[in-house]
């Protein structure tokens, strides 16, 4: 029955905004491209009236549905860390560092162009300091 009463009231807009632009013509002069226009005009109107109350009721259903997800995530995980979190169970492992000897690598005889970008630009040191 709601339904009803809304199409109803959708039919009286639109019956209403028609008569408003036609009565801006002058009931005299009224051409049937007046009343196509007015028509149009007043159809569009309540396309975007449409898609807008369409566009938040979509919107507010899935702000509820991703809010009650969270609730639900926080609930679970409210069950998970009820105690102190251990840090040692999520942290890795300190990196340890060895002191051992590093032999120098091998000197090459040519080194490339030192003018060219894609050999190295510091003859004395082989691409290291990059």
């Amino acid at each position: 029955m709601r339904v009803s009463f809304l199409v109803y009231g959708v039919l009286y807009v639109v019956l209403e905004m028609v008569g408003y632009q036609l009565d801006q013509v002058g009931w005299a002069h009224v051409s049937a491209l007046d009343v196509a226009t007015a028509v149009t005009d007043a159809l569009l109107t309540v396309a975007i009236a449409a898609a807008v109350v369409l566009a938040l009721h979509l919107g507010l259903e899935r702000w509820r549905r991703s809010m009650a997800d969270w609730h639900e995530r926080a609930a679970v995980d409210g069950e998970v860390w009820d105690g102190t979190p251990d840090p040692s169970s999520w942290r890795r492992a300190p990196i340890t560092v060895t002191a051992e000897r590093v032999e120098e690598p091998p000197k090459r005889s040519w080194r490339g162009n030192p003018y060219a970008y894609g050999g190295h630009r510091y003859p004395k040191d082989a691409g290291t300091l990059l």
